[in-house]
């Protein structure tokens, strides 16, 4: 029995990890953080240590609302995504990330997926510490943390790359991704202004990097490839002999099995008009080997 839960609890984290999506590392970052958190809020409510370490660590990871306080701690620029106090709260981002983004990496790679979710936090994250410096937000202001600005990129950027795609709801028949997208961001967007009225705007913001990414896409704008690492061209290896012939042909790629951009381009624009159900066979196989090829 002990071998057969080593054997699924393997066979788990091999399946999670084993893919090159960036989603599994997100979230296991996320529920580590928060387990973290509060155990240090467990040892700290029961006296067994005299430091406050929840209120320590919550205060020093999260993004602060003065850019003085930034100065002193710009890590938080990176950790504060991972800081959640609310059980509900990250479950509910966790579930929105994980069903979003593999939507995303149907139709676009993971390098692509992290330049849309972690631009719109850093961007979002600037903007807050920004904007709370105005004298009229200083005092609604407060610490920021969860990913709520990086899922509002990723839902508009699926909204305007598949806005015919359709999702079977439970007791609700088919319904357009588009619509349950817009309702999300607009329900996020009430809650937020009643809570931190700098946040909600710095959330359209962020929603609109995620739109711009898209748009620029399909003009054959990939931002993304800032990021991308240059390949040294690989030297050619002279092999002589008899199966010199028969080597270098079946190591060569020929140039036709490379996608073509514009032909990637075309793509996009057909799954932006008609979405990706209107794509033929033939289509989808040139977009799977472009998402492998930049990956």
């Amino acid at each position: 029995m002990s071998g057969m839960k080593e054997n699924v609890l393997k066979s788990f984290v091999r399946d999670t990890y084993k893919n090159t999506s960036a989603i599994p590392y997100i979230i296991t970052g996320q529920a580590f953080m928060f387990i973290l958190l509060h155990i240090f809020e467990l040892l700290t409510f029961d006296d067994i240590i005299s430091t406050d370490l929840f209120k320590w660590t919550y205060e020093h990871l999260s993004l602060p609302s003065s850019i003085y306080a930034f100065i002193r701690q710009p890590w938080s620029l990176l950790t504060h995504p991972f800081i959640y106090q609310g059980i509900f709260n990250i479950l509910f981002d966790c579930l929105w990330l994980y069903w979003v983004g593999n939507i995303f990496l149907n139709f676009l790679n993971n390098r692509q997926l992290l330049t849309v979710f972690f631009g719109a936090i850093t961007l979002g994250g600037l903007l807050y510490i920004g904007a709370s410096s105005v004298p009229y937000f200083s005092d609604a202001t407060k610490y920021w943390n969860t990913t709520t600005f990086g899922l509002a990129a990723l839902i508009s950027s699926v909204m305007i790359l598949v806005p015919h795609l359709q999702v079977r709801m439970f007791l609700l028949g088919d319904i357009k991704l588009k619509t349950i997208a817009f309702l999300y961001l607009a329900l996020q967007f009430i809650f937020l202004f009643l809570d931190n009225p700098i946040s909600a705007i710095v959330y359209v913001f962020a929603a609109g990097f995620g739109a711009l990414f898209i748009w620029q896409l399909q003009k054959g704008n990939d931002w993304s490839k800032f990021f991308k690492k240059s390949r040294r061209p690989k030297h050619l290896k002279i092999v002589q002999g008899k199966n010199a012939g028969r080597h270098s042909s079946s190591n060569r790629k020929h140039p036709t099995d490379l996608p073509n951009q514009d032909l990637i381009d075309q793509i996009l624009d057909k799954i932006s008009v008609s979405g990706y159900e209107s794509l033929n066979s033939q289509e989808k196989e040139v977009l799977f080997k472009a998402s492998k090829q930049d990956q």
